[in-house]
């Protein structure tokens, strides 16, 4: 099917170190989502494991079989209900290298049929994740998508390479939670996500944890940079919105975006032979 219109329900909660009660979380939120005749569900980062470093100080003795066991429920929920799932978690690897900070992508079906490693940690985040190195897309009713990462935002050399791969929609999870108050992240993050958004012409699901002191909420993010929907911050809930490429946003960098990207930084004809112009100390 390519409708160019996708269903997304955005979903946060106040993600903690109990795996439990963490997927608990989860599925209210999938059987919620269904309800909602969402075709995608979006959870944030480390949604079913807990985060390293927050939630948890060290993965010594860290329960892997009970992580594995809850995965297989979530996936199997998928599977029921019929539901693409964006599931923030940690993915475990061989001993002696740290995991990594993961967003599993789940079909319908309730296969994972691919995993994104979050690209950039925070120096932080270095002492228990091991970084990935690689995109992860895919599409859905002919929309491409792309998965990425919290301090991903960070790099926009990631979302020109995501526009040159086609890239019409991008799911990112945040963890931005159990702070002890404002910060400078209410100011930025989000904004920045509005910036990528206008600056690439893409659509973006961002959902962070509502945990106590979040400084911004999930939302849903037009392709002009404008916000469709929010929710509130600090408390748990799902928002319901349509990622639809028919709409037309305004996009002053349409017809110049691609000459940019090929490194030529001005859309104007080049020097031109004109001493006037040449001369530029001269009134």
């Amino acid at each position: 099917m390519s409708s160019g219109m996708l269903k997304v329900a955005t979903c946060q909660f106040a993600v903690g170190p109990s795996i439990r009660r963490n997927a608990a979380g989860v599925h209210r939120l999938l059987h919620q989502a269904k309800k909602g005749r969402a075709e995608i569900v979006h959870f944030s980062e480390c949604a079913l494991s807990g985060y390293a470093g927050t939630d948890l100080a060290t993965f010594d003795g860290y329960d892997w079989a009970l992580l594995r066991e809850e995965t297989l429920r979530i996936m199997d929920s998928a599977g029921q209900l019929g539901l693409w799932v964006i599931l923030g978690s940690t993915h475990r690897l061989t001993e002696p290298n740290k995991p990594h900070n993961c967003l599993y992508l789940i079909d319908p079906s309730g296969k994972i049929v691919d995993r994104y490693d979050k690209r950039f940690g925070m120096p932080r985040d270095l002492h228990y994740y091991t970084p990935g190195d690689r995109f992860v897309t895919f599409t859905i009713n002919g929309i491409r998508c792309a998965l990425l990462i919290c301090f991903d935002l960070r790099f926009p050399e990631l979302y020109r390479a995501l526009y040159r791969e086609g890239v019409q929609c991008i799911f990112q999870s945040f963890y931005n939670a159990r702070q002890s108050g404002p910060t400078v992240h209410g100011q930025i993050m989000r904004q920045t996500m509005q910036c990528h958004a206008a600056t690439n012409h893409f659509w973006v699901s961002m959902s962070n944890s509502s945990a106590y002191y979040s400084p911004y909420a999930s939302c849903l993010i037009q392709p002009d940079g404008g916000i469709a929907a929010e929710l509130r911050p600090n408390r748990p809930g799902m928002l319901i919105g349509t990622v639809d490429l028919s709409m037309d946003f305004y996009d002053p960098m349409e017809d110049f975006r691609d000459l940019a990207l090929a490194d030529k930084l001005t859309n104007g004809p080049g020097q031109l032979d004109d001493p006037r112009s040449t001369d530029t100390r001269g009134l």
